[in-house]
């Protein structure tokens, strides 16, 4: 009886290794990834533009992007795809728009 519980317990320790190890895997592999508008979705931000040619800058809604572009598109390739609205470069650059808590100091 003993040999069997023992038995039945590496079973359930093997089993319970395979699980933890494949969760493991994948928030390494989401780690690794860059942000996607799904992602953004979960927390509710939208996309923070901005040129790098005359730093014009925008917040841009998710639902419109998501529109577009599709649910699993990564957010930094978002920039690739926009044109400022101020001076027509194609240089523009995204990133998730975190709230903040209070106001952002502007530099130059």
């Amino acid at each position: 009886m003993a040999a069997r519980a023992a038995t039945s317990e590496r079973r359930h320790r093997t089993k319970m290794g395979a699980i933890k190890n494949g969760q493991l895997a994948r928030q390494e592999q989401a780690a690794g990834r860059p942000a996607t508008l799904a992602d953004l979705r979960i927390g509710g931000n939208d996309v923070f533009c901005w040129c790098n040619r005359c730093r014009h800058n925008a917040i841009v809604p998710l639902a419109t992007l998501i529109d577009r572009l599709g649910p699993v598109f990564p957010v930094p390739e978002v920039g690739a795809r926009m044109v400022c609205g101020h001076c027509g470069a194609k240089d523009v650059a995204t990133r998730p728009a975190w709230p903040h808590e209070a106001p952002v100091t502007r530099h130059g």
